[in-house]
Formats: C-alpha cells, sequence, structure tokens
C-alpha cells in the first residue's frame, strides 16, 4: 500500500506555509490538474463568450459517504445541476474545501478524488479554490463550497414567467431516494430497504433537450423540501397553481414502505437526481418519450398540470379519490441532507 504524506490534517495545512503547499501540489492539483488552474493565480482567468449562468452551493452532508454518494459527488453534482436547471452548459467550477483538525488523510484524498471524477464526467474544470483548516470542534469532519459558471443556450428562456394554464408538470424519475439513502447511513441503519442516492449530474439527460427543443419552459431539482415544496416555489413564481395526480407520481416500492415506516412523506424527502420540468401541453408526451431514452429518465412521467386557479396553490388527486393541499414545509426534516 502506498505510504500517505499524512496521516491526519493538521492546522498547518491550511495555514498558508510549508504544508499547505505540498497538501495543494500533492493532491488538489494533482487530481484537478488544468491549465488555468496549473497557474496557482489569486483569480483564474478565462473567456466566455455569450449569456452566463452563475452559481453557488454549500454542502455539509453527513454523513459524508453514504449509500449511491459521498459528499463529493454531492457537491460537484449538485452544482452542476443547478446550472443546468437554468438552461447552462457547465463549464467551470471553483471549489472551497474547509478541512477539521485531525481529519483522516484517506478522508480528505478518497473525496477530492470523487470530486475530480465526477467533474471529468461532465466535462467541468475546476479552476480556482481554497483550502482551510479550523480547530477540532468548529465543523463537523469537512464542508464544501462550490461555484459553478456556464454557458446559457443560446435562444432558450427558462423562467417562471413563461409558464401558462395547461402546461404539463413533467419529473424526470423516482422520487425520495436522496433522503432515506442519507438518514440510514447517518442512523446507521438500512432497513432491510438498501435504497441508494438517486445522486447524479443531470446535464446529459436534459442539455440536449434545452438545446433541441423549445417546448421547455421552466426547470427545478427538487432538492431540501422535495417535490410539495419545489411546486410550491414553482406556482409562487408564476402566480398559478397546480394540480397533481399522486397515482403518476413515481416512487419506488422500497421508498414507499421505508417512508411509511418512518411516518415521512416521500413528496418532501430530498431528491439529487432528478428534475421537475414545466413543458407546452402540446409537447409533454414527447418530452416524456425522449426522457426515457436516457437512462436517467426512464422513469420520467407526467404528474400534473398547470391551473389558474386555485392560484399559487398546489393540490394532490390522492389514490382514495380526494384532494389535499401540499404545503410548503416549516422546515426540513431531515436536516443536512446536502
Amino acid at each position: 500500500m502506498k505510504a500517505l504524506p499524512y496521516e491526519k490534517i493538521a492546522l498547518g495545512h491550511g495555514s498558508g506555509g510549508r504544508l499547505m503547499h505540498e497538501l495543494i501540489r500533492g493532491l488538489l492539483l494533482k487530481k484537478f490538474n488544468n491549465p488555468i488552474l496549473k497557474e496557482l493565480s489569486d483569480s483564474a482567468v478565462f473567456a466566455l463568450p455569450g449569456r452566463l449562468a452563475f452559481t453557488t452551493d454549500s454542502f455539509v452532508v453527513s454523513p459524508l459517504f453514504f449509500s449511491g454518494a459521498d459528499i463529493g459527488k454531492l457537491a460537484v453534482c449538485g452544482t452542476i445541476n443547478d446550472l443546468v436547471m437554468s438552461g447552462a452548459v457547465p463549464e467551470y467550477l471553483s471549489l472551497g474545501l474547509i478541512a477539521e483538525e485531525g481529519l483522516d488523510y484517506r478522508v480528505l484524498e478518497r473525496v477530492v478524488n470523487s470530486l475530480a471524477l465526477y467533474a471529468r464526467k461532465s466535462r467541468v474544470y475546476f479552476v480556482t479554490g481554497d483550502f482551510k483548516v479550523v480547530e477540532k470542534g468548529a465543523c463537523d469532519k469537512l464542508f464544501i463550497n462550490i461555484s459553478g459558471i456556464g454557458r446559457l443556450v443560446k435562444g432558450r428562456r427558462l423562467c417562471a414567467r413563461r409558464i401558462q394554464p395547461l402546461d404539463k408538470v413533467i419529473i424526470t424519475g423516482n422520487i425520495g431516494q436522496h433522503g432515506l439513502a442519507v438518514l440510514a447511513g447517518r442512523k446507521g441503519m438500512d432497513l432491510g430497504f438498501s435504497i441508494r442516492s438517486d445522486c447524479a449530474a443531470l446535464d446529459d439527460l436534459l442539455l440536449p433537450l434545452v438545446q433541441n427543443t423549445q417546448a421547455i419552459k421552466f426547470m427545478r431539482d427538487p432538492t431540501r423540501g422535495g417535490v410539495a415544496t419545489t411546486l410550491n416555489e414553482i406556482v409562487q413564481a408564476c402566480g398559478l397553481g397546480v394540480i397533481i395526480d399522486e397515482r403518476k407520481v413515481p416512487v419506488s416500492n422500497k421508498v414507499k414502505a421505508a417512508a411509511e415506516l418512518l411516518g415521512i412523506d416521500p413528496l418532501y424527502i430530498a431528491n439529487e437526481g432528478v428534475a421537475i420540468l414545466v413543458v407546452g401541453p402540446k409537447s409533454a408526451s414527447s418530452v416524456v418519450r425522449r426522457l426515457r431514452k436516457h437512462p436517467l429518465g426512464r422513469c420520467a412521467r407526467e404528474i400534473g398540470v398547470i391551473t389558474k386557479k386555485p392560484t399559487a396553490g398546489v393540490i394532490i388527486n390522492t389514490i382514495l379519490g380526494t384532494q389535499r393541499i401540499l404545503g410548503m414545509l416549516t422546515e426540513e426534516p431531515l436536516p443536512r441532507i446536502c
């Protein structure tokens, strides 16, 4: 087995001195190497033509590793997805790492490997970053901040103002998997369901649709607060309403069983590999067909319709033949899921 340069991360690794430079060059620059980052300047210098999308997000998930993903994969895929939801092709990322004193070097190396792998898969580059170490107890092992820049697809405008009554609501895959996978990892319980996080970058699934059709009016990934909270955000932004059909919402049997056992509604559980699309009524069927041709879209379904009334409300037609209001969560039932 290859000898480690260090067993544990020390405060000196974030001090700006020799230890920090050794870690940056021996691990971070080695894994993320590209001409822009190689300059090791205070700022990344590059040119991007066209209109840009810019996003930032912080990741504090606990535990760092869970079934189907880890904090590194989650950070890259989550940032890429935020850009994709705006109709942008992701290109460049920044990386901020805040490590707790005493963190095992192997843990940091494993996370960095994951960051590099999923950035490479989506053809994006880390071009600038920062590494800090705080005293033991000042953070929980490792926190990550990533900012991303992408180019908006020319001639496409995705925004809630374009949504109109009779537009269709589509979801690209099964819901509830990420939140339950993190909960199982945190509590050390499997419950016999072996649920894996759906964490995935959605650029290959959604950008070809954005580039080749004008049917998509709006996209959002239902992360914290799940599908129900995201639908509430959408209707608040467009000033309309939405009615969804519970029978059409794709939920795996494993997620249904685990959610019922835990007393959690799958519609409020976080996802990290699905998106909600609002499309014109004439294009919904063709969009679903195209989504289902991709491995990440096999379970895509049309689940609802935009309505003029009730304004700014989310209604669900239940499997019992009744209707109920899906309100916005007061707080996330599963904290630190991303």
